[in-house]
């Protein structure tokens, strides 16, 4: 256990109220020290809630090996951070807080009431009674020109300037920025020489040519129990057309591959497999059986089963004289291939890559050009797919981030 020491006499600025600030504020505020937490909404929280809106996703109960290589390359990166605040701590963390947690049919781990309100309210209000201050409708405008103790801040009553012993920076990316993730941030720490991987979309989705008639009939229905591949990468589930091309949890799983791709090569080909399940052989076997009189539409629909949305995207890729053919259209069904042409823009993603490089930070997230600065959450140059991996890595980086400022402030006292 981390003994904490006395540090009555320091302040700390937490720069950002999402998970990864508050998660480092809890901390801090557990030594003494003053921590006052800044956020540029008029509430706390704002994008954790939207995030819990249908159902919150704390972390995932995969076993631990399997659950770092959801991160990919960076998982080097973030795999001293789980081991010091894994999904086991976090669930044990829920529970402090009175949320009882489930395991659901997908192996994420959710509340017991499935919201994010119920466990925002109970941890702002301990973070209250452990003296955590918070200022809102405050945005950062970086440092003042002769002291970088002091932090710039456009309040409603104007400029005002803070002075800190320490600072988080838990900014978030660039993805949803009408909740506070601006991104603004990165010429500002750029301007200081830390070293930043632009940010991009992540968890995003694509967009495809479609023709016209195909868009206005089937955009915003959704293509159930279809497997997607790409490159070696493979996953069930569901996604859904959209008048630009497609998106949904089954396409961001497979969306930082695709991502590099498109801007590698211009485009990527999507592979999709509309009949899971079913073997080419079966496929072909139905459908070569008589049409008779039936129409083309019926005889899909009756043999294999195809109708909707799944028929239409045959139409919409297939060549129409491959409908009579079982060998070629049963083989388009197991793979149809589903041309990219660019990602959506960041703003609409779900979370994004890039940040602040690894290179640029200790092992405690402090900034190697601005000691005494620290960054967590999705500031870092990191992703993960959706289903808890996100949330699960920000709360782990802000406890790493808190811990890393009070063995900074500690040595400063020295």
């Amino acid at each position: 256990m981390l003994t904490l020491p006395s540090l009555s006499d320091k302040t700390v600025a937490i720069i950002g109220g999402g998970p990864a600030g508050l998660m480092a504020a809890e901390l801090i505020s557990q030594s003494g020290a003053k921590v006052n937490v800044y956020d540029a909404m008029p509430s706390i929280g704002r994008k954790f809630l939207i995030a819990g809106k249908g159902g919150l996703n704390i972390t995932h109960s995969d076993p631990y090996d399997l659950f770092l290589t959801r991160y990919g390359s960076r998982s080097t990166y973030i795999k001293p951070m789980l081991d010091r605040f894994d999904a086991e701590a976090l669930k044990a963390w829920v529970h402090e807080l009175g949320i009882q947690t489930f395991i659901g049919s997908s192996g994420r781990i959710f509340p017991s009431e499935m919201k994010a309100a119920p466990l925002l309210r109970g941890w702002l209000h301990r973070l209250r009674q452990s003296g955590v201050t918070f200022h809102v409708r405050h945005q950062w405008l970086g440092w003042h020109e002769t002291d970088s103790q002091v932090l710039r801040f456009m309040s409603p009553q104007g400029i005002r300037e803070v002075k800190a012993d320490a600072v988080v920076l838990a900014l978030g990316g660039g993805s949803w920025p009408q909740l506070g993730s601006t991104g603004a941030w990165t010429s500002l720490l750029t301007h200081r020489g830390v070293q930043i991987i632009p940010l991009v979309p992540s968890n995003c989705g694509f967009d495809v040519s479609w023709s016209e008639h195909f868009r206005d009939r089937f955009a915003g229905q959704p293509l159930k129990s279809v497997i997607a591949s790409f490159n070696g990468f493979q996953q069930q589930g569901d996604c859904m057309i959209t008048t630009t091309g497609i998106e949904g949890s089954l396409i961001y799983a497979l969306s930082a591959p695709l991502r590099d791709e498109i801007a590698l090569s211009r485009t990527a080909t999507l592979t999709l497999d509309l009949a899971p399940g079913n073997s080419i052989e079966t496929l072909i076997s139905k459908f070569s059986q008589p049409r008779g009189k039936q129409s083309m539409a019926n005889h899909l629909r009756k043999r294999l089963g195809f109708d909707g949305v799944k028929a239409g995207l045959l139409r919409e890729i297939v060549p129409a004289e491959d409908f009579n053919e079982p060998i070629k259209l049963c083989s388009a069904i197991k793979a149809l291939p589903i041309k990219l042409t660019a990602t959506r823009p960041i703003a609409e993603a779900i979370s994004s890559a890039g940040g602040v490089s690894f290179d640029a930070i200790d092992e405690h997230l402090m900034l190697r050009a601005l000691p005494g600065v620290f960054c967590a959450g999705e500031m870092l140059d990191w992703e993960a797919p959706t289903g808890g991996y996100l949330l699960a890595a920000c709360f782990a980086s802000g406890r790493v981030a808190g811990g890393g400022v009070l063995k900074w402030l500690d040595s400063q006292t020295i």
